[in-house]
């Protein structure tokens, strides 16, 4: 995880009116088959960078675990995939992201980082936890969609590194 150091970050950009068709996603919906079993329009389209944000597993979870955040950080990066959602698709993943705020961010393609990347649609949290520990299963998404779409072998193993604690009983 990159430290936060928020002297030259980005200013947020909250989502506002109608959304795009663009979300990235650097959590458990990285997984393909996790974000099609909430929302079933989502089409992958690609691995994307984003840049001056760092990854922070930090946001507490309605299980007691903590859940992949991004927060401002200048000279840092987070990479993740591009998925195509629905219109309607929102009002359901805003749903299963509680705790969190849509933010518009403007990303790079794996595929050609010297060109001018897609603006999408991410959450991040205010919320943070001091017990920054996953479930296996939440990190098991996290690594399933890293391989998935081909992440950086260094962002996989960072995420496959990540502190986990047993499934909580009944979870699954």
């Amino acid at each position: 995880m990159v430290s936060e150091g928020n002297a030259a970050a980005p200013a947020l950009k909250p989502a506002a009116g109608a959304a795009g068709d663009l979300y990235f996603a650097y959590g458990s919906n990285l997984s393909t088959r996790r974000l099609q079993e909430r929302v079933a329009s989502a089409q992958p389209l690609g691995a994307a960078r984003l840049r001056n944000y760092a990854f922070h597993l930090d946001k507490p979870g309605r299980d007691g675990s903590a859940k992949a955040n991004i927060r401002p950080d200048a000279g840092a990066e987070v990479w993740g995939v591009v998925f195509r959602l629905a219109p309607e698709a929102w009002t359901e993943l805003d749903r299963y992201e509680g705790g969190y705020q849509r933010v518009s961010v403007r990303l790079e393609w794996a595929s050609a980082p010297e060109t001018p990347g897609p603006t999408a649609e991410t959450y991040l949290s205010a919320l943070e936890t001091q017990d920054r520990v996953a479930t296996e299963r939440y990190r098991a998404w996290m690594t399933e969609g890293a391989r998935e779409h081909a992440l950086p072998p260094a962002w996989c193993a960072m995420l496959a590194a990540l502190p986990v604690r047993p499934d909580p009983p009944g979870s699954g």
